[in-house]
């Protein structure tokens, strides 16, 4: 008989939170920019306690289809027992359909019995339950408030990219990780390019100055867009708008955010630290319906790098256009097209490529968890909260200069105290949503050069 479907318990019907069996990692964490691969190597601090070949526990928070994958590449990484058991999503059609795709894949590594939860709140149930570990994957608007509930309850959090909307959550997530440091909580972000090997050789012999001093870069993210969901006479606006989440900035960011932040952080990686500045222009052309809520189709964006590096930052979401998907580097000796992993010296010929392929299995996204689970294992905590939160605050200045057609400043940016939703403040469907449409349902878009507040 299939497992029951709990309703969601109140907050003050939630089970007294116990700790592990085994107990929690203890100790400081640290991570070297690049992420983990060999953490000797790296010099990954090491925490008084491994978990070994012991099992593993994991809680899922958010059922789409990037945390199934998530649960599914953690659930195929080695060294040891890994069992998922606990699930929680706003939607229990969500819930129902990653349950049965992770079970008909790992049927022997699903332990759930009754830890199925469905609602706003039913994330507190998974930080209840005696899950060693946490995937966060719901929209990411909702990423500070989980995150913090996760390390509240002293769990190592692997969080999507990107970990915030706002600057407000921004800084919530780099408070937060702070507190994981002190906790010895490992912590994992979304950014997979970090751990694939041909990215890393690649950034590598840049830093090393193979092509000399860096000088100009460009980043680029531009597809044909994502799926329009038509709204459902039944549904409440809050309902529509969580299930329409891509397309409401104070759930995904605008698409500079929740997809561009993979290019603007490999750039931020090579460069080891975050533009000072951004100026730049976008708008909403093709993709302007009222089923479109609020986000631009297209961005472009010059940062400014402290050491005086500009980078220009393409993301755009029209059919019929060409598709560029990549990051590239230009230094006083040579070029580097990095996503393919090549080097060229001053007149174009090819001076270096990597050799690793990337077969089906062996990609960043498996290969993150790979090592998450491997330090975990030895002992080691990983700390990559810091780079996310500061990745997702560059696509976000972007989208704040984008958005005014003004310059922005990093410290203007970050210090912004413009919240554009509560996301705490609500616990059921029936709640007000953060925005609203029109008469005509059209929701408030940003337009550049008005006295719309940005930042």
């Amino acid at each position: 008989m299939p497992t029951r479907l709990p309703k969601t318990q109140t907050q003050s019907s939630l089970p007294t939170q116990t700790p592990s069996r085994r107990g929690f990692l203890k100790g400081g964490g640290m991570m070297l920019a690049g992420g983990a691969i060999a953490g000797a190597e790296l010099g990954v601090a090491r925490a008084a306690h491994a978990f070994g070949s012991d099992a593993i526990r994991i809680g899922l928070v958010g059922c789409g289809k990037r945390g199934t994958e998530a649960t599914l590449d953690a659930l195929s990484t080695h060294g040891g027992e890994v069992k998922l058991v606990a699930m929680a999503d706003v939607f229990e059609n969500n819930l129902q359909s990653a349950y049965r795709s992770i079970k008909g894949k790992h049927a022997s590594r699903v332990d759930l019995e009754d830890r199925r939860f469905v609602g706003l709140d039913a994330y507190k149930n998974v930080m209840a339950s005696d899950a060693d570990v946490v995937i966060l994957a719901t929209p990411p608007g909702f990423r500070p408030l989980h995150f913090d509930a996760a390390v509240q309850a002293g769990k190592h959090v692997f969080m999507e990219k990107p970990v915030a909307t706002d600057a407000v959550g921004v800084r919530r997530v780099l408070a937060t990780n702070q507190i994981a440091i002190e906790k010895g909580l490992s912590v994992a972000v979304g950014l997979q390019r970090r751990h694939e090997v041909r990215y890393r050789q690649c950034v590598q012999r840049i830093q090393d100055g193979a092509i000399g001093e860096i000088v100009f870069a460009r980043a680029y993210w531009n597809g044909s867009g994502v799926w329009v969901r038509p709204r459902s006479a039944e549904q409440t606006e809050l309902e529509y708008q969580l299930r329409n989440w891509y397309y409401f900035n104070w759930l995904s960011g605008d698409h500079i955010v929740e997809q561009h932040v993979h290019n603007l952080d490999v750039i931020n990686w090579l460069m080891g630290s975050h533009p000072i500045e951004a100026q730049g222009q976008g708008g909403r052309q093709l993709r302007d319906g009222i089923d479109h809520g609020q986000i631009f189709d297209h961005h472009m964006v010059e940062y400014s790098y402290a050491s005086g590096t500009r980078m220009l930052s393409q993301c755009r979401h029209m059919q019929g256009c060409r598709t560029t998907i990549g990051e590239f580097v230009h230094g006083t000796q040579g070029s580097a097209d990095i996503a393919n992993a090549i080097l060229r010296d001053s007149r174009g010929n090819m001076i270096w490529q990597s050799d690793v392929t990337t077969r089906r299995g062996q990609n960043g996204y498996s290969q993150q968890h790979a090592d998450w689970f491997a330090a975990l294992r030895r002992g080691e905590t990983l700390s990559e909260g810091e780079y996310g939160a500061h990745s997702t605050m560059t696509a976000i200045m972007g989208r704040m200069a984008t958005y005014s057609g003004k310059v922005v400043r990093w410290d203007d940016a970050i210090n912004s105290n413009i919240e554009l939703a509560d996301t705490s403040a609500m616990h059921s469907l029936a709640d007000a949503a953060p925005v609203t449409p029109d008469a005509d349902g059209r929701y408030p878009v940003p337009v550049p050069g008005s006295k719309t507040r940005i930042v």
